[in-house]
């Protein structure tokens, strides 16, 4: 599960709860209300109005996360994230993600950071008390259900989530040694969220409940509800199901801990599954809402950030030793770090690196910034302000955060005024107080056998690598059919889970396309409740397109389009487009060639400009040109060791055959990178990029008039071609299973990769077979591939399936990881899934799948990404927005003997490619045994 964190710089451009447009005078107005009040056993929730769409978020935020734990008992916090989802007093066994699927929800989630932990989902608003109900079971009707063998399991999935985050994954180790190395022993901060996995292994239950007992109380919690309801009758209902919880102990406040370094602190380790030397430095920073974190995290910007940045201007186009460079200062309840993480080329020293660093701080010593810079760092806040709050969601979580940990959802008027108040002497300030000459620890992650690359001084890291063995012995389990518990006492019979609400009134936004006289045609949806725009111009070409001699030819054109134009230098551009807090991205893929963005809706017109002489002036910078290329071949290298990467490569393989263009990613290959010359993104950019085979979608707070007059430029400028895609010949799906092998020695998991090339979007059976798949594979937590293997088995931290199909035919995929000594028997178990598939698909599942599809109609247009995606579905395979309905008839009329013969034809376990990357010496043999011959090894 993922933490997610808003800092506070995002909230530049707010006031108390009443947010606007703060540097232009036509400005446009967006304001949020919130009603709060506590209950009487300390219970505090918040309520925010939304009407945009019939649906609400709920979310339930506990004031506890890894810092509250004790050393030798880490990751508990994390653990509970977990056992949460899986049973309580009243919902059952399971009982939160069926019904989850049932209401048509987002997906039942939770994260935690190192200060608390959340539980959250968007729902249609009719099943408001149904959330409420569950929420309150997580609080006070959940504890006794947990047992030894629950317990057991679930720590296996935190582990597999350990391995396939951390140590199956490049530089998965550094945050570890950073923060054992900046934090003193015992320090709530030394330890990392997610804990060891000896501590998890030693957890007992009594641990378990000790912990659930101090924390899960309702003092130590906010509940947030956001979005179209009636908040008389959910505060009836929170009062109902909440009252009768008993108030805990008191909780007593952390005091503020920052980190203190006497020395500089030099670490290096030998990455398993790195392919490029990283150098990372932090600084001991400042805890949330210090006065100093607003400068320090403009700071970091203004020194990293964009090519007027000295560490920009030294490290990536001077001395050349990386493609980018990051600085952050991230700020937590107790203290904070200012890290500076730096991923160079292959085989470059890392004291070059750090040289280069001094070099840029130097740089700002004697030059310092200009107000301009600091103009252009605050520029684009705005839009990434009003990008948080695009989901009623987003508006849940700011609103927990300001509650929790500055005491007040209001306490935003005061973070606002801080972050305004920031002058060039505060930055200069902040770097010569927590900076400059002072002591960091430097982590020096390297390829295995290039500890020549470390830095001077470096000492090795002591990091965990955990033993790779042939099975899991130690780690079996057996869950009971039922678990006996003793219930909670409660006033009312919780155990009858409480109705549906009125009905949603779901209608499809009104659509509205032109075509350009060039030929360009333009799709949009005009929505107001913030304004934002966000809008795309999406051409046929990408990978089809290329020459095979030439494979990356795209990737490398879109890469240079944004590094200046023929009137503009880079650095020009770039300062263009951040003035107007827009942002403008070029992008290439296997089948699209895309221009996509977002603004400020009164700085439309503008970025449009911007876009139409990126589009149509290009600069063929050479010496941009190899600075892209540099870049490129370093993210090529590091997929050679990359398990997930790798797995991604080889199945296009297997796929499609090693001579077909759609076996290559579209970054190319080392050999074809290096062949490309500027002459020939010329000849791409001269036959393909035409309005002929374009598609402009366009959501937001602008109507269509608007967006025409916007593209007046562009449809007088932009001359048509004749540029087609080529026709696609496709390989034959296999007749029967193989089973490939990719060794990437000692790794911690397998990653898995199985399926077939199905069929394309528009096929009569696409949707149809889409529909069989959601119990299957595509359902999330409520799917039969993630209870059997996730919560039945502990295989895995996750694993889904689905069909990938566009206007050509796409795979269907099944992917996870799974721990690497139970690789058989999870293959072995999805492929006794599949075969048992459509004799087991009851009307159960009929009903849910029926239900969730139908009911999530309610979230299919809540933000301006899913506007944006329909408009793009639309385009793309020549539809009207009645695809929408047509597709929910499609839903209604599904029957079992349906789901039987797509489920027979399209998932069929005997007639697939079965693609395992993992450790061969101690994995390969066993795959023999699930009776599709001898496994290939492919490296």
């Amino acid at each position: 599960m993922k933490s997610i964190y808003i800092p506070a710089f995002l909230l530049l451009c707010v006031s108390f709860l009443f947010f606007h447009s703060c540097n232009q005078s036509d400005q446009t107005d967006f304001s949020v209300e919130y009603e709060k009040f506590t209950l009487d056993n300390g219970l505090e929730v918040i309520f925010h109005k939304d009407y945009s769409d019939p649906v609400v978020a709920v979310a339930l935020t506990i004031h506890v996360g890894s810092a509250r734990e004790l050393p030798g008992r880490t990751g508990f916090a994390h653990l509970f994230e977990h056992l949460l989802f899986l049973e309580s007093e009243n919902l059952g066994r399971g009982g939160l993600d069926e019904m989850s699927a049932r209401i048509g929800g987002s997906g039942a989630n939770g994260s935690t950071s190192r200060d608390r932990t959340n539980y959250f989902q968007t729902v249609p608003n009719d099943a408001l008390e149904k959330m409420i109900w569950a929420e309150s079971d997580k609080m006070g009707f959940f504890i006794n259900t947990v047992n030894e063998m629950v317990l057991e399991k679930e720590k296996q999935v935190v582990k597999n989530e350990k391995r396939q985050g951390v140590d199956n994954a490049p530089y998965g180790h550094t945050n570890y040694v950073v923060v054992t190395n900046l934090y003193p022993e015992g320090h709530p901060y030394s330890w990392e969220v997610i804990g060891s996995l000896d501590d998890l292994q030693a957890a007992t239950l009594d641990d378990v409940v000790n912990f659930y007992n101090k924390w899960y109380v309702p003092n130590n919690a906010t509940l947030v509800i956001a979005g179209d309801f009636d908040s008389d009758q959910a505060r009836e209902w929170i009062h109902k199901y909440f009252d009768e919880i008993p108030r805990g102990d008191e909780i007593e406040p952390l005091e503020v801990q920052p980190a203190v370094l006497d020395e500089t602190k030099k670490l290096y380790h030998e990455d398993n599954f790195a392919r490029l030397p990283e150098m990372r430095l932090t600084w001991p920073g400042v805890e949330n809402y210090h006065d100093d974190s607003y400068p320090l995290q403009i700071l970091a910007q203004l020194l990293s950030d964009g090519r007027t940045a000295p560490l920009y201007q030294v490290i990536v186009e001077e001395k050349e030793l990386a493609p980018g460079v990051g600085m952050f200062s991230s700020n937590s309840e107790i203290a904070g770090e200012v890290s500076l993480r730096i991923r160079a080329f292959p085989g470059t020293d890392l004291n070059e690196v750090l040289q280069g660093v001094e070099e840029a701080f130097a740089r700002y010593e004697e030059n310092g910034f200009t107000e301009r810079d600091l103009e252009r760092v605050k520029a684009g806040i705005e839009t990434r302000f009003y990008n948080g709050l695009s989901s009623v969601l987003g508006k849940s979580f700011q609103l927990a955060q300001y509650n929790i940990f500055a005491g007040d959802p209001g306490f935003v008027n005061q973070d606002i005024q801080k972050t305004l108040d920031v002058t060039l002497e505060d930055v200069q300030r902040v770097y010569e107080t927590y900076i400059k000459d002072k002591h960091y620890v430097a982590t020096s992650f390297v390829p295995r056998g290039e500890t020549g690359l470390v830095l001077a001084g470096s000492e090795r890291a002591e990091v965990v690598i955990e033993e790779i063995t042939e099975s899991g012995d130690g780690e079996d389990f057996t869950l009971p059919e039922d678990t006996p518990f003793e219930r909670t006492p409660t006033s009312f019979d919780r155990t009858q889970e409480p109705p549906f609400g009125p009905e949603p009134q779901i209608s499809v936004p009104d659509v509205w396309t032109h075509e350009l006289s060039n030929g360009m045609k333009v799709y949009g949806m005009e929505h107001n409740e913030l304004p934002l725009v966000q809008f795309n111009i999406r051409l046929d070409g990408g990978l089809l397109m290329e020459d095979q001699e030439k494979i990356g030819t795209a990737n490398l054109l879109a890469n240079i389009m944004t590094r200046g134009t023929e009137n503009r230098t880079p650095a020009e551009l770039e300062e263009a487009i951040a003035l107007l807090g827009a942002n403008i991205n070029v992008s290439s893929g296997r089948q699209y060639f895309t221009i996509s963005g977002n603004t400020l809706a009164r700085n439309f017109d503008e970025t449009m400009k911007l876009v139409e002489e990126i589009l149509l002036e290009p600069r063929w910078d050479e010496r941009e040109f190899d600075l892209a290329k540099q870049s490129v071949r370093s993210q090529i290298a590091q997929q050679q060791s990359n398990p997930n990467s790798i797995a991604a490569n080889q199945f296009n393989k297997l796929l499609y055959g090693d001579d077909h263009i759609l076996s290559y990613s579209s970054l190319g290959t080392e050999e074809t990178v290096a062949s490309i010359t500027m002459d020939d993104l010329k000849a791409y950019y001269e036959n393909n990029l035409s309005p002929n085979v374009a598609n402009m979608h366009v959501a937001g707070a602008v109507n269509q008039r608007a967006v025409n007059r916007s593209l007046d430029g562009l449809n007088s400028r932009w001359e048509s071609k004749e540029a087609r895609l080529p026709s696609v010949t496709l390989p034959a799906s296999p007749e029967e299973s193989v089973v490939y092998f990719y060794d990437v020695p000692n790794a911690s998991q397998s990653v898995l990769r199985l399926g077939y090339l199905a069929m394309p979007e528009t096929h009569e059976d696409y949707y149809p077979a889409t529909v069989m798949n959601y119990i299957l594979g595509g359902g999330g937590f409520a799917s039969r591939l993630t209870q059997e293997l996730r919560e039945g088995r502990g295989y895995t931290y996750g694993i889904g399936s689905g069909f990938s199909g566009t206007t050509i035919p796409g795979p269907f995929t099944i992917s996870s990881g799974v721990r690497t000594n139970v690789t058989f028997e999870a293959v072995d178990l999805i492929r006794e899934i599949l075969a048992d598939y459509p004799d087991t698909f009851t009307d159960r599942d009929l009903e849910n799948t029926q239900s969730f599809l139908l009911k999530s109609g309610a979230r299919a247009f809540e933000t301006l990404g899913a506007k944006l995606g329909i408009l793009q579905t639309m385009s793309a395979n020549n539809w009207s927005a009645d695809y929408i309905i047509e597709r929910q008839d499609i839903v209604r009329d599904m029957t079992r003997e349906e789901i039987a013969r797509l489920a027979a034809e399209y998932a069929n376990p005997n007639k697939m490619i079965y693609l395992v990357v993992g450790d061969a010496r101690t994995q390969l043999s066993r795959l023999e045994e699930l009776g599709f011959g001898e496994p290939i090894l492919l490296n």
